[in-house]
């Protein structure tokens, strides 16, 4: 098994080549590569921070996923945020949003993934991504709050790049997500598009979805969207009643291989969770390449695994980083390995939560 200094080292390259990736498909657009040659410039500070406070026995992850709120305009089947119950009292104020922004750059965090609910049912966020241009904030977003003066805020801040959750064509996206929604995320892209937006697309790989979302002609018509980033992601069944969504053993064989061919094909990213996580080592979460802080402030290991041990309220990023919960997840091999499908800390959650 690698050692965590080299799955570091192991990271840090992938992150960077993921950069340069992004840069040349932004090549036809000068201010996008401005923005990306910056954030590359940041992965390079941010590693060697990490390194030093790693020196000092403090763990910090390049990525943060950041649940800024529980609340959503949508209330989707399956949602995992919803299955566990998150209430919208009690959520981190603006102030702690930007204090915890400022103190993870300070750490050396290299760019943000934005979740939700909605994120951008907290408009005040768009202003603190405003002010730190050098790191990137994937945004998860329905699309749905997306207006004209939003598309102007990506065209002048290209360091926030929207990621528009699409479940496959319009009856799939419309049964989950509302009547209309799959047509008006269709004029938003063309809104983005037409301004030149970098965005991408969240895709939740499901049973009843897969063919659909892996067609190369549904691929194709994203790409002519001017779609710049493809982020598959396997469902993991939080919701009861949605186990009959999970991959079969025959479709999950099938990803790497379609990863592989619209890599060579089209001008675009393609990303595949948790496939991907075998170049870097396996799963990511805890800490070692990234942690979940949710609307309420815990730190968890995993947006699919809701425990925590410690609250950014209550202590510093600094100090939650060196929760003894994460610590004793790191030290298991198990929970770090492909399990055939699905978060391995949620299938092993009863694990999880002796550690506590």
């Amino acid at each position: 098994m690698r050692t965590d200094n080299n799955n570091a080292i192991i990271l840090n390259k992938a992150l960077r080549v993921f950069f340069l990736d992004a840069l040349r498909i932004a090549l036809k657009n000068p201010s996008q590569v401005y923005s990306f040659f910056r954030t590359i410039n940041w992965l390079r500070k941010a590693a060697k921070s990490r390194a030093k406070w790693k020196n000092e026995g403090i763990d910090v992850p390049p990525i943060i996923i950041f649940s800024i709120t529980n609340q959503c305009n949508l209330q989707c089947k399956g949602c995992y945020n919803q299955s566990f119950h998150y209430s919208t009292n009690g959520e981190l104020s603006d102030e702690q949003l930007r204090g915890i922004t400022h103190e993870a750059k300070e750490l050396g965090v290299s760019f943000f993934v934005i979740a939700g609910g909605e994120p951008f049912i907290r408009p005040m966020f768009t202003e603190i991504m405003k002010d730190y241009p050098e790191i990137i904030f994937l945004v998860f977003t329905n699309g749905l709050l997306i207006n004209d003066g939003m598309v102007d805020t990506f065209k002048r801040h290209r360091n926030i790049v929207p990621l528009i959750s699409l479940e496959g064509n319009a009856e799939d996206t419309d049964q989950r997500r509302g009547e209309g929604t799959f047509v008006t995320l269709q004029n938003i892209m063309e809104k983005m598009n037409r301004k030149g937006i970098f965005f991408g697309s969240s895709l939740t790989l499901t049973r009843p979805n897969f063919d659909t979302i892996l067609d190369i002609n549904y691929t194709e018509n994203l790409v002519d969207s001017d779609c710049k980033f493809f982020l598959y992601l396997e469902y993991t069944p939080t919701a009861p009643g949605t186990e009959e969504w999970v991959l079969t053993l025959e479709q999950r064989d099938q990803v790497m291989d379609l990863m592989k061919s619209y890599r060579s094909k089209y001008p675009a990213l393609f990303i595949a969770v948790p496939w991907d996580e075998d170049d870097v080592g396996g799963c990511l979460s805890a800490g070692r390449g990234f942690i979940h802080i949710n609307a309420a402030g815990d730190l968890e290991p995993c947006p699919f695994a809701p425990f925590s041990d410690t609250n950014v309220r209550d202590h510093s990023l600094k100090a939650a980083l060196q929760s003894e919960f994460f610590k004793k997840i790191r030290q298991i091999p198990e929970l770090a390995r492909e399990t055939g499908g699905g978060c391995v800390l949620w299938k092993e959650r009863e694990l999880v939560q002796s550690l506590l």
